[in-house]
């Protein structure tokens, strides 16, 4: 009996690993989310502090016109409001944790299902050599 208290001791374990990998890739599409968000949606800039009518500038993606990319020789304040580094930083960030996610996820995974088949491999032996 020690042997099946052993297997399911491995198998706790392997399911926390494989948690944690799930933990980390919802983390993980988070930060994709917030970069798709940063990316696509309009936002508004205030001209000066508390603005009544702050300016409203298009996506940094699906800009027409220049306003988000182009506007600041115009004196288009939406260029400086959401800057590229910002969306590249957080999608940089996501890909260091969405890779420990998959790994830690086909670990706890692959531990499992290796437990699992030795476990029905010693139990066919031990029916084998009971007949």
């Amino acid at each position: 009996m020690r042997a099946r208290e052993y297997d399911l001791d491995y198998r706790d374990r392997a399911t926390r690993i494989r948690t944690w990998g799930v933990v980390l890739l919802v983390v993980a599409a988070l930060q994709w989310t917030w970069c798709v968000m940063l990316l696509l949606t309009p936002y508004e800039v205030d001209r000066k502090p508390d603005d009544q009518h702050p300016q409203e500038c298009e996506s940094r993606l699906l800009t027409e016109y220049g306003t988000a990319n182009g506007g600041l020789q115009r004196g288009d304040r939406c260029e400086d409001e959401r800057d590229w580094p910002e969306a590249l930083a957080v999608l940089a960030l996501s890909v260091p944790v969405s890779a420990a996610g998959v790994a830690l996820f086909t670990t706890g995974s692959l531990r499992r299902q290796i437990s699992a088949h030795a476990w029905a491999m010693r139990e066919l032996g031990e029916n084998t050599r009971a007949r």
